[in-house]
């Protein structure tokens, strides 16, 4: 569930709103976005990982709003866009991802 848009780190791109499923997020003129139905998130990480500047922190947990602190919090924002290899500097790695040998063996 997504916990945190941190001020510090957002630039008010506004990705994270326009990448959203289930319109979680509000627009705030000349600031970041604000978490406005955060019940209706379904854990689906688009916000975290279309954020080009790593300012969120989605928990893994869809089942409650973990109250989590942004000073805890934020060595993990962006942490899933990370670990699939987005954004500069890092290596992709859908490459060790095997499950397409599944698809080439049904044709």
């Amino acid at each position: 569930m997504i916990e945190i848009v941190s001020a510090e780190r957002c630039t008010a791109c506004n990705i994270c709103v326009h990448a959203c499923p289930t319109n979680v997020f509000d627009l705030v003129a000349g600031g970041p976005p604000r978490i406005a139905r955060q019940s209706d998130c379904q854990t689906c990480f688009m916000c975290e990982l279309y954020c080009p500047v790593d300012a969120l922190y989605v928990a893994p947990s869809a089942d409650s709003a973990q109250a989590v602190e942004e000073a805890a919090a934020r060595p993990l924002m962006g942490s899933y866009r990370a670990a699939i290899g987005w954004g500069a500097g890092r290596t992709a790695t859908a490459r060790h991802d095997s499950s397409f040998e599944l698809l080439m063996r049904a044709h």
